[in-house]
């Protein structure tokens, strides 16, 4: 597939969300770079702020297997990537599949569950496995986790843990809209209070997967330059040295960020990678990885700040 065949193939995903979402394109944009690079997205916002719609009708262009989990204070990890039952006439152990095996999984509200059930979806987005009994079970190749969760300062929440969170390309906060926007969206608004189904708002799946494999196959030739590599490394590394941060961002975070911005590169239609690609990328990819210093945190210092300071430090190649 040509980068061009890539371009109209997410013009046409865009398109098709667009039908249900008013605004919110770089909600769009994101997780067409994560589909397409192989990721997963966490989306966090207020409630009210349409992130399980959103999640739905992405999932709803696509002709994937589609799986939802709404996450609850009692939720088990079985619950999650299934169990083992004994069969009493045959005598033998039976795997009852959960809700992770699928191809695109809606973890809705994750973060309503105790850290425990949390991590029941480690293995599965590190991996694309979950383990029952000592036997390993594979997933889908294009398993890919659309979670949303409300701000930690709601309450009946919990945060993830940090190994959790690392398993993420990609942590976006979604704001209100603005008033043009949200004007708009009151004013389409039928007369009922349900929320609508992709379906009814005529959303129509416009890729399978073997179109999905062929773009990711696309995305993988962008060229990934040494200067660009260098300046990936530059920005990871200084967060590292930032003394407003305790700990900074891994290499795995490094890899990500270079894999996604091969894939924007690709969305944007070329089959090259620049400097703005890395730039309009950083906040989704780091916010979830590195953590203030107590100085920081006291001083009323925000993560995305410290970020942007450290992208503007760091030169960009010409």
């Amino acid at each position: 597939m040509h980068v061009s065949e890539v371009k109209a193939l997410a013009d046409q995903i865009r398109q098709q969300v667009g039908k249900a979402i008013i605004g919110q394109a770089d909600t769009a944009d994101l997780l067409l770079t994560a589909l397409f690079c192989g990721g997963h997205i966490l989306l966090e916002g207020a409630p009210g702020t349409a992130k399980t719609l959103m999640a739905q009708c992405f999932s709803a262009a696509l002709n994937l297997d589609f799986g939802r989990i709404q996450f609850t204070p009692d939720l088990m990890p079985g619950d999650i990537v299934g169990t083992n039952l004994f069969n009493f006439q045959t005598s033998t152990f039976t795997v009852n599949r959960g809700p992770v095996f699928c191809e695109v999984l809606l973890a809705d509200e994750i973060n309503r569950t105790p850290p425990k059930t949390q991590a029941a979806l480690l293995e599965a987005m590190q991996e694309r496995k979950v383990t029952l009994d000592g036997k390993a079970h594979h997933l889908s190749e294009r398993f890919m986790v659309i979670a949303t969760e409300n701000p930690i300062e709601q309450q009946g929440t919990y945060p993830l843990p940090e190994a959790q969170l690392d398993r993420f390309l990609f942590k976006h906060v979604l704001g209100y809209p603005d008033e043009a926007q949200e004007r708009a969206i009151v004013a389409a608004t039928g007369p009922t209070v349900r929320m609508p189904d992709p379906v009814s708002l005529g959303i129509t799946p416009v890729a399978d997967r073997d179109t999905i494999g062929t773009a990711i196959a696309a995305v993988s030739q962008a060229t990934l330059t040494e200067p660009i590599v260098n300046y990936v490394v530059a920005i990871v590394r200084a967060t590292r040295a930032s003394v407003d941060i305790s700990n900074g961002a891994s290499p795995r975070s490094a890899a990500m960020l270079a894999a996604a911005a091969r894939a924007r590169a690709v969305l944007d239609g070329r089959d090259y990678v620049i400097p703005d690609d890395v730039k309009a990328l950083v906040l989704p990819a780091l916010r979830h990885r590195v953590i203030l210093s107590p100085a920081a945190e006291i001083d009323g210092r925000k993560v995305d700040d410290v970020i942007r300071a450290i992208v503007e430090r760091v030169e960009a190649p010409r």
